[in-house]
């Protein structure tokens, strides 16, 4: 899955540390995401959409895997 997160991070300011607290999961897990080494729960999807005021399939493009 690939992710909008590093430029809408960017474009906030905000550092990976940041919005980790915001969406309450570690460093590690932004970076993952960015990375798009990570599936988000739809609850992590949702805190980080509405963080960037954003619908999540904004933030989030899932990838047709057939």
């Amino acid at each position: 899955m690939k992710t909008k997160i590093k430029q809408l991070r960017a474009k906030e300011g905000l550092t990976q540390k940041e919005l980790a607290e915001k969406v309450d999961v570690r460093r590690e897990t932004i970076v993952y995401l960015e990375q798009g080494k990570y599936n988000p729960s739809l609850e992590l999807a949702h805190k980080v959409a509405q963080i960037f005021k954003k619908p999540i399939e904004e933030v989030f493009i899932f990838e047709d895997s057939s």
